[in-house]
């Protein structure tokens, strides 16, 4: 961090403002989660906005926050620790405001099985997060031949009535972000990507890589105005996709059809079928240890259920958990904005119990890598929910005093192993 004191790197041996700089270690902590979370505010406020919403409450704490960060106007630490509770409180904001701007358009999202695999005949793969650039890629496609495929975080558009009457959106194909540059280069068609998480391409398919909208690769051709034209030509000319089809997942669990079976759920825990929730998700990424949230569901007993969204489902989202009296034991309830429905799911049981979130059987296990998944770590700081267990690791960039006063106020923890964790849970 830049000390704008002395004109030197903060701390560096040139500092001559030990005063200030021996604070900066924590102020440059909070400013840069802030960042994080800006970042993750403004894709939600971006989608919103391309569907013709917005919110002058959301778009306003862009300049506060940014100007709280980016200039030499603000070293008070307290003040830092209120704007990120703000950054939590505008978030559900925007999430909320996407939701709504999403289900107007689309229709409120219902259970879906999903076939994953690919089908006969020429195909497009479409990865990223926005649904309008997928909905007027299908209105482009009738009747050319051409299947579509979802990727990625682009799992959950098929259980949105307005998208799932398209018939030739075919189905989900590969898994999370990380993986695109394998399983990219194993999908013989044309390639979409709309939002983040993409990564540079392969020589090898970045030929018939396109991208639209926001999101820019090198060497990749981009489509404007969302005239798909050039991709839909691209993929007629490439060699046709197989039949193969090699599993079959479900989505859609968004809050409205959850909450229709709030009564049951209730019931259900009353009767001492359902024992305890989990919402385990978040994001995907490379790094070792994620393999703990597979085992982590395995081993969860069977009166328990799990929520999860976002792309960290796709480690587990294949696994058959069965029901509890027709209620599904691993609910896919969207994408990571979608946390605004695991939130709602959560206040409603806690009413219905009439007690507070923090004393519902629910505990969340998260994992976390870019800057969305900061935003909403900082909504569930704001609603007050504690006992947050994150990994495979916390957060590099708080300092050691600010993760010490997350953990002293909302007891935030590291993952450790499945069995040590499910025990301190369920006890």
């Amino acid at each position: 961090m830049f000390c704008y004191q002395c004109e030197q790197t903060a701390g560096g041996t040139g500092c001559t403002k030990a005063g200030v700089c021996g604070k900066n270690e924590d102020i440059a902590s909070l400013q840069d989660t802030l960042i994080f979370a800006l970042k993750g505010i403004a894709a939600y406020a971006y989608h919103a906005r391309e569907l013709g919403a917005h919110d002058e409450q959301v778009d306003a704490f862009f300049a506060e926050g940014l100007f709280s960060t980016l200039t030499n106007v603000n070293f008070d630490l307290e003040s830092h620790v209120g704007l990120l509770l703000r950054a939590g409180e505008i978030n559900l904001k925007a999430m909320e405001l996407l939701d709504s701007a999403n289900t107007e358009r689309f229709g409120t999202p219902v259970p879906t099985e999903v076939k994953v695999g690919t089908q006969a005949g020429p195909g497009i793969l479409v990865t990223g997060h926005d649904l309008l650039d997928l909905y007027e890629l299908l209105e482009q496609t009738k009747g050319t031949g051409i299947k579509v495929y979802t990727h990625g975080e682009m799992l959950p558009a098929l259980a949105y009535p307005e998208l799932k009457k398209f018939d030739h959106l075919a189905g989900n194909y590969g898994s999370a972000w990380q993986n695109q540059r394998s399983e990219f280069d194993q999908f013989p068609g044309a390639i979409l990507a709309t939002t983040n998480c993409i990564l540079v391409p392969k020589e090898s398919y970045k030929d018939r890589t396109f991208t639209c909208g926001i999101a820019r690769l090198p060497g990749v051709q981009h489509i404007a105005d969302r005239n798909f034209r050039p991709l839909i030509e691209k993929a007629l000319s490439l060699p046709h996709l197989s039949d193969k089809q090699v599993a079959t997942t479900w989505t859609g669990f968004h809050h409205t059809p959850v909450l229709a079976l709030a009564g049951k759920i209730v019931e259900a825990v009353k009767a001492g079928k359902i024992r305890h929730f989990f919402l385990v998700g978040g994001c995907d990424g490379a790094k070792m240890g994620r393999n703990y949230y597979t085992e982590f569901v395995q081993k969860l007993p069977e009166d328990t259920v799990v929520l999860t969204l976002a792309c960290g489902k796709y480690r587990f989202n294949y696994l058959d958990l069965g029901d509890i009296d027709g209620i599904p034991r691993l609910l896919d309830m969207g994408q990571c904005n979608n946390a605004y429905s695991a939130i709602q799911v959560a206040v409603a049981l806690a009413n219905a119990f009439g007690v507070g979130v923090n004393d519902l059987p629910l505990s969340l296990v998260l994992s976390w890598f870019e800057q969305k998944a900061v935003a909403i770590l900082l909504t569930l700081l704001h609603l007050g929910i504690k006992n947050i267990r994150i990994g495979p690791s916390l957060p590099a960039f708080l300092s050691p005093n600010v993760l010490k006063v997350l953990q002293d106020k909302y007891n935030i923890q590291p993952v450790t192993t499945p069995d040590a964790d499910i025990k301190a849970i369920l006890g």
